[in-house]
């Protein structure tokens, strides 16, 4: 790879090397070299720019999760005119030690799955954009994710001064403008939940493998085709009127690992169906989502076809959704 240290022998080697280097080799101060002075980082909670801000938000996350672990599952990525995209799917584990964000100290385990999307060249990430299972981690430490929302906004001072979560008229530009790819796992991905987005589940019984496994937001791991729709439904059955929107995608093969894909996508609109989220408030809402999904030899009818899609995880964050929704209601205390 141009520009990069000898040291990593691909991109997978590199973002999963300095994701280890960071978090269990507690090399904070690296953080220096790895990310780009100005980076823009996206979450659902907001838009921050700079590394000084991803420094202190590591040394706070290590301070209340001390035995914390970033277990790289896979980096999905691909290249455009040198600039790499990770899409980097993390199993993070951890115990609540010591008081912080999340709260007085539980002593309670969690486990949780993180995707975030790096850009980087010339051995430096200068964009992100990352989803983490803020509503799994709440809910297994003992909490409610709606009232950790609430929480959130009184701590922050109030409805008036609270912290917005993210939207695109927040979004500041970043240096990676690219898509993706065009391969057609990635594309095969896309048509799926373009689909199941416009109300078509009866596509994830014609597409699944009938043993499919997913782990959705929430810490919910599903089994089979119906649990996996209906999950998606709670979710978009919210938002029924909203915008769905793919921004990246990327399909690949290889690695020792079956075919695969990666989407970052959003959906815009207002909080007017009934579903996950409870009555509908017309709140406008904004959800960042992202999604990783693996295809195997079997379709929905076995061996008899082929490339189902039998692995999924997709991420939102429940608590940005729930503190956009209370931001509107007012209802907050």
């Amino acid at each position: 790879m141009k520009g990069f240290s000898n040291r990593w022998s691909d991109f997978p080697d590199y973002i999963l090397g300095i994701t280890r280097d960071i978090w269990e080799g507690r090399d904070i101060a690296g953080l220096n070299h790895w990310y780009a002075p100005d980076i823009p980082v996206r979450t659902p909670m907001g838009v921050a720019t700079g590394n000084a801000g991803v420094i202190a938000s590591t040394m706070a996350t290590l301070h209340e999760f001390p035995d914390r672990e970033l277990l790289g599952e896979d980096v999905i990525w691909s290249e455009t005119d040198g600039h790499y995209l990770s899409s980097h799917r993390i199993l993070s584990t951890g115990t609540h030690s010591a008081d912080g964000y999340f709260g007085a100290a539980t002593g309670r385990r969690f486990a949780v799955r993180v995707i975030a999307d790096c850009a980087a060249r010339a051995d430096v990430i200068d964009d992100e954009w990352l989803v983490r299972d803020n509503g799994g981690l709440i809910r297994q430490l003992g909490r409610d994710p709606r009232d950790f929302a609430r929480t959130l906004i009184t701590r922050e001072g109030g409805p008036e001064t609270a912290n917005r979560p993210f939207t695109p008229a927040a979004d500041c530009p970043g240096s990676y403008t690219g898509r993706g790819n065009d391969n057609p796992w990635g594309a095969r991905y896309a048509e799926t939940l373009t689909r199941i987005m416009a109300g078509d589940l009866a596509h994830v019984t014609g597409s699944h493998d009938r043993a499919a496994q997913a782990d959705h937001a929430g810490a919910r791991h599903l089994t089979g085709a119906r649990a996996i729709a209906d999950s998606w439904m709670g979710l978009r059955a919210s938002f029924p009127s909203a915008r769905f929107t793919i921004h990246h995608v990327i399909g690949m093969e290889g690695g020792l690992m079956p075919p695969r894909a990666a989407i970052r996508w959003s959906l815009d609109g207002t909080h007017d169906g009934w579903g996950a989220f409870g009555p509908p408030t017309g709140a406008p809402v904004h959800v960042m989502g992202m999604a990783h999904a693996e295809f195997g030899p079997f379709g929905p009818n076995g061996p008899r076809e082929t490339g189902g899609l039998r692995r999924e995880c997709a991420l939102w964050d429940e608590i940005a959704i729930w503190k956009q929704i209370l931001l509107h209601t007012g209802d907050t205390e």
